[in-house]
């Protein structure tokens, strides 16, 4: 039976960044984390262990997969990429949270993304 993106819990902070890096390109496990201290502006930066749990997660829950090695790349390196499982549980994550800032917002009398707190 195939799971629908509605079906999976929200994602952690890691397991969100790591597919948001992908979602832009195949990447390998260091590009990943320089993608996450990117999106960040360096804010977030898990470490090697918490990279390498989630990506083995995101495998066996098959919202990523390996990505052959391009040419020009080092053949040590594995690379990832986003599978459509993967792309759909990431556009379900950004609904579920601009509902919650939507909420946050109406809550805290805040109009927009322009009003800083």
């Amino acid at each position: 039976m195939k799971e629908s993106a509605k079906s999976f819990p929200p994602l952690s902070p890691a397991a969100l960044h790591i597919l948001l890096a992908l979602s832009g390109e195949d990447r390998h496990g260091y590009a990943i984390m320089q993608d996450i201290a990117r999106q960040t502006d360096g804010k977030y930066r898990p470490g090697p262990g918490t990279l390498y749990d989630n990506l083995e997660k995101l495998l066996n829950l098959g919202m990523i997969d390996e990505a052959p090695v391009r040419k020009s790349e080092d053949p040590r390196r594995r690379y990832y990429r986003l599978t459509r499982l993967g792309q759909k549980v990431l556009a379900e994550e950004v609904r579920r949270l601009e509902a919650v800032m939507r909420i946050a917002r109406e809550n805290l009398g805040l109009s927009g993304a322009t009003k800083a707190l």
